[in-house]
């Protein structure tokens, strides 16, 4: 519910015309209120999520770490199942259902990921992908506060994919907010080393972010059948498009 409230949030901004401008990048008409809310989210990542998750990080032994990642990517398995069947990916769809009965049983409800060492690849889909496979066009670029980039379409994916995503359905509600906020630490955990190197690396962090982002989802949607024209994008790719720093003076 949350996700769609923050949806509907920008969503409204869009249609209001706010923020746009004749200069604006072609896939983000609103960057003045993007670049708004990015600063709010790098703010609210610095005074707590970033934090939180180092100290996450400092005294979680790296066996739990990775069996924490492992069990969530066992639950992300479910979506994917699930989008694969909808894009009639079914193949795919079966590989998904084989990798999470074996890692759900042998695995020990997805601590240890045996379906990758037994040669199961995991797949990567989600409703947006879904209905960018059925030909739903991106919208505009949008960042959203505390989730990050997005855009029109990947913002309705959030939507639909809380709705069956298992950790949404747990009960009490007590559980399923700590497995909600344990997952969401697990998460920046992981990609600490990366947003580090964004931070060093990248002269505009936002339009960094916001290349990769657009560049690495419609590879997403394309399968990887298609190379984007912006430098030629692999799905291995973090940094993408950086601009030059300036001249020195």
């Amino acid at each position: 519910m949350l996700r769609k409230l923050l949806l509907l949030f920008v969503a409204g901004s869009v249609l209001s015309g706010c923020a746009t401008g004749p200069n604006a990048h072609p896939e983000d008409p609103l960057e003045p209120l993007n670049r708004g809310i990015y600063s709010f989210n790098e703010t609210f990542d610095r005074a707590l999520m970033k934090p939180v998750s180092q100290a996450y990080k400092a005294v979680t032994p790296d066996v739990v770490d990775k069996g924490v990642t492992n069990f969530f990517n066992n639950i992300d398995d479910v979506s994917v199942m699930i989008n694969n069947v909808l894009q009639l990916k079914l193949v795919n769809a079966l590989s998904d259902l084989s990798r999470i009965m074996v890692n759900t049983s042998f695995g020990i409800l997805g601590v240890f990921d045996v379906a990758t060492m037994w040669g199961l690849e995991k797949h990567d889909e989600d409703f947006g992908q879904t209905l960018g496979y059925w030909g739903m066009g991106t919208g505009p670029y949008l960042v959203l506060p505390i989730f990050g980039p997005s855009n029109v379409r990947d913002g309705v994916g959030f939507v639909a994919e809380w709705y069956i995503d298992p950790v949404a359905h747990v009960h009490p509600e007590r559980d399923r907010w700590v497995a909600v906020i344990l997952r969401a630490i697990d998460t920046r955990a992981d990609l600490l080393t990366a947003t580090d190197v964004l931070d060093e690396v990248a002269y505009d962090p936002y339009q960094t972010l916001r290349d990769s982002y657009l560049q690495r989802r419609a590879y997403l949607v394309a399968d990887g059948a298609e190379t984007v024209a912006k430098g030629g994008f692999s799905e291995d790719d973090l940094l993408l498009d950086a601009p030059p720093p300036p001249p020195a003076k």
